[in-house]
């Protein structure tokens, strides 16, 4: 993790049994295991992100939650280790089950990401807005049944959407070094795809297993809202005839308008500057004796 600048690893077939959460060296593992040294999933978060766990949820020896404080909402990783395909459809549709169970506790304002290895074959070519056009091979029944899955729960297979080497696509080795699949995912709520900056194999990274580490970087920008304001109208005219009024409404946008300058981007900054213009208009202008809903606008103020 220090060598790839990894700030939150997610690990399948951890082999630990029963559940629990280890503090070590500033980082903090969680996992998740069952009855017997098999199976299993964990997550490992780095020191900077340590004190931003706001916990975890050991569904089973498959499937584990875990839910990270952000900012204005929170992160939630559901960290998976489905079943091969030798294993039987009862197995298959247990993990299912377990990975809806994870999925029903993550809000649907908050930031879902799903990833681990699913030992399915998704397959190369696009499928409606799920799947992207770089994936590896021919997909399975495994493989459909993820689609399936995602296409339901509103998710993209992100690592299907980036053009790369083969090299940085596939994800499992044969002992053989023969046979390379694409069987290890990182899906993200559709809303919150295009904060997927980039995500590749690391076949270098060299961590001791028949997998690569699959890398993704994501960067969200949130656009920030102003809430409506009900049965409101104010006395805009004020503006104009009160100069008391107008002296403390100016005072008001100066003071907000220091806070743009950190603010590079042109629509993020536009949004600040209406809501500049709107809420100190409200903590400064009378109301009309109305009961009617708000008519004034951003273009009446800027009048």
């Amino acid at each position: 993790m220090e060598r790839t600048g990894t700030n939150i690893l997610g690990l399948s077939e951890v082999r630990w049994r029963g559940a629990g959460k280890i503090p070590s060296d500033g980082y903090t593992f969680m996992y998740s295991g069952g009855e017997r040294n098999e199976r299993g999933v964990g997550v490992l978060v780095d020191p900077k992100h340590t004190k931003k766990i706001k916990g975890y949820w050991a569904v089973s020896d498959r499937v584990m939650l875990t839910k990270i404080k952000g900012y204005p909402m929170d992160i939630n990783i559901i960290q998976v280790y489905a079943p091969t395909g030798k294993r039987p459809e009862e197995e298959v549709n247990k993990f299912y089950d377990d990975l809806e169970k994870a999925k029903s506790q993550c809000k649907s304002q908050e930031i879902t990401i799903t990833q681990g290895d699913f030992n399915a074959k998704v397959g190369k070519g696009r499928r409606d807005d799920i799947i992207g056009g770089y994936g590896l091979g021919e997909s399975n029944e495994r493989g459909y049944r993820l689609f399936e899955w995602a296409k339901m729960n509103e998710m993209v297979i992100s690592n299907t959407w980036f053009e790369h080497h083969p090299r940085r696509l596939w994800t499992w080795i044969s002992n053989d070094d023969e046979t390379k699949n694409l069987i290890d995912y990182i899906l993200i709520d559709k809303r919150f795809r295009n904060g997927m900056i980039n995500i590749k194999t690391l076949p270098g990274a060299d961590c001791n297993s028949d997998h690569n580490l699959l890398m993704s970087k994501i960067k969200i920008k949130l656009k920030s809202t102003s809430k409506a304001v009900k049965n409101l109208k104010l006395n805009l005219k004020l503006l104009k005839t009160n100069t008391a009024i107008k002296e403390q409404y100016t005072v008001e946008v100066k003071n907000r308008f220091t806070r743009l300058e950190e603010i590079q981007e042109v629509e993020q900054r536009w949004e600040k500057l209406k809501d500049a213009l709107t809420l100190s208009a409200t903590e400064t202008v009378p109301t009309m004796n109305t009961t009617g809903k708000r008519k004034w606008m951003t273009e009446e103020i800027l009048e």
